[in-house]
């Protein structure tokens, strides 16, 4: 069933990123980055996120799907960085008060950690993608997220940890973004405490 972009899901996501009792990951060697899970509508008026395809040109983890974001710069909060890679990646100029709240650290194999940062974008927003960047930008409903087969859990020889990934767009979205949307699902929408870091990147991603 499709949630409605409506202030009543803004004050429940609200609510429920309060009384969620975050975990930070110390740094040990990682660098910190943020990434943003923006909520916004669509022409159905359906509450949405944002995600993105990276662009082919780009040295890491070039065509994969991911959320708006980056590493912080010195002395930048996890939320500032997230406004900032929000505006630099997508155009998309939010106010600090869009900011909900942050959702659990997720330590990468690839040497960083990255703090997940919800945000409201509200209904008038439209994206420009940075083409250097971003390939290509997707507004996608919260419900599809509630689809039976979310998350999809996989086991692997390399590691004692469950690989997660989240079937959407007709694709499978990997960890980090994978973790992170399945927790934005769990405690954001649903109001369930649930933690991700436990949950393994794919291989070809340490």
């Amino acid at each position: 069933m499709a949630h409605a972009f409506d202030e009543a899901l803004r004050a429940r996501a609200s609510a429920n990123l309060a009384g969620f009792e975050r975990r930070a990951a110390a740094p040990d060697g990682r660098r910190p980055a943020a990434v943003a899970v923006v909520v916004l509508s669509d022409e159905q008026g359906r509450a949405c996120f944002l995600l993105t395809r990276r662009a082919a040109s780009l040295r890491a983890h070039a065509r994969q799907w991911a959320l708006p974001g980056g590493r912080l710069d010195p002395g930048e909060t996890a939320a500032a960085a997230a406004l900032r890679e929000l505006e630099e990646e997508l155009g998309l100029r939010l106010p600090p008060a869009a900011v909900l709240g942050l959702l659990d650290d997720y330590p990468t194999r690839s040497g960083f950690v990255i703090t997940p940062v919800v945000m409201w974008g509200g209904r008038d927003v439209e994206p420009a993608p940075n083409p250097a960047e971003v390939a290509s930008v997707y507004r996608v409903p919260l419900a599809d997220l509630d689809a039976p087969d979310v998350p999809r859990l996989v086991s692997i020889p390399e590691s004692d940890r469950p690989v997660i990934q989240v079937p959407i767009l007709s694709s499978l979205v990997h960890a980090p973004t994978a973790a992170v949307l399945y927790q934005f699902r769990e405690v954001v929408v649903h109001g369930r405490p649930t933690r991700v870091d436990h949950f393994e990147q794919p291989v070809w991603a340490w």
